[in-house]
């Protein structure tokens, strides 16, 4: 299991102007900063980095008035951080529904809001050999199989879900397209990023010819991405049944099984900012275009509630 250094909260900067934001969901509000203003602290998925800093964060406060100081880690770290009493956020995002119910769900939260979906893929380098296959289409497994030792990044399986994906979605296509010891050869010769969201800064840097991704974060860097099949890019519920016959066992004994990707938000009970938390968990589920617009997925069966729900955050 990493170290607490891996668990190194990695703090964003905020990119964009709150009257813009403000604009862009048509809200009105106060764009000050001042000091003392009200403001909760959110934890989320390494993968929403962007969305939250560049887009949600600030069309909340230009709607609300109230300050979203966002850090991100995986969720599995963000996860352990909570049950050991290491930290205490006030609303806590995570990128595997199931994850964060059976973990936080009701000993430290007593309801979750699913709001948002994503898909797993393949960002790539196109000035690369691998980056060129690819964007020429041909089968990405045999691309892949072919690439150098390390030139394939992937999420730590053991801190976030994207990481334990990338072992389901190897696994998944070993199978199905009968490549026998597919999934351990590629995870012999993937480079392995503890921090979901410096996952794609190896492929700016011309470290790496390609990661396996989320969407919306190569959408983020403005890099091309490979479109995987359904039946193992995590995203149709129709291939759920099939997802869940991958499964991955982390260092610490967790035994997790492949899952649709869906991001839940939660207040956690010990929350400074609580009634300010829930405000944000109800924006979330009522703001679809806004998350659109950072590249997730707003399906019609969205938002969905679970658990002992505060009557703010009714959808």
């Amino acid at each position: 299991m990493g170290t607490r250094g891996d668990e190194a909260r990695a703090t964003h900067s905020r990119r964009s102007v709150l009257a813009a934001a403000a604009g862009v969901v048509g809200l009105a509000g106060s764009a000050s900063l001042l000091a003392g203003r009200d403001r909760i602290r959110v934890l989320a998925a390494g993968s929403l980095a962007a969305a939250l800093e560049d887009r949600i964060g600030p069309a909340f406060e230009a709607a609300t008035d109230v300050r979203v100081d966002g850090e991100y880690l995986g969720t599995n770290a963000i996860l352990r951080l909570i049950e050991r009493g290491d930290t205490l956020p006030d609303v806590v995002i995570g990128a595997d529904v199931s994850l964060v119910r059976d973990r936080l769900v009701p000993e430290h939260a007593r309801f979750d809001l699913e709001f948002a979906t994503n898909e797993v893929g393949i960002a790539y380098d196109p000035e690369t050999d691998v980056g060129s296959r690819l964007a020429a289409d041909e089968p990405w497994h045999e691309v892949l199989a072919a690439a150098d030792a390390g030139a394939i990044g992937i999420s730590d399986p053991d801190q976030n879900p994207l990481g334990y994906r990338a072992v389901h979605l190897f696994e998944l296509a070993e199978r199905e397209h009968d490549r026998s010891g597919f999934r351990d050869v590629m995870l012999e010769r993937s480079s392995v990023d503890g921090q979901e969201g410096q996952l794609l800064g190896g492929l700016e840097a011309g470290n790496r010819a390609c990661a396996i991704s989320y969407r919306n974060m190569a959408a983020d860097r403005d890099l091309p991405f490979y479109a995987l099949p359904t039946t193992y890019n995590f995203a149709d519920p129709a291939f759920e049944d099939v997802y869940a016959t991958a499964s991955y066992t982390t260092a610490d004994g967790q035994t997790v099984t492949g899952s649709l990707v869906s991001y839940t938000a939660t207040v956690l009970d010990r929350a400074t900012e609580p009634e300010n938390g829930q405000r944000f968990v109800a924006f979330l589920g009522k703001q679809p275009s806004l998350l659109e617009g950072a590249g997730l997925e707003v399906p019609e069966s969205l938002p969905r509630p679970s658990g002992d729900f505060p009557e703010v955050i009714q959808p």
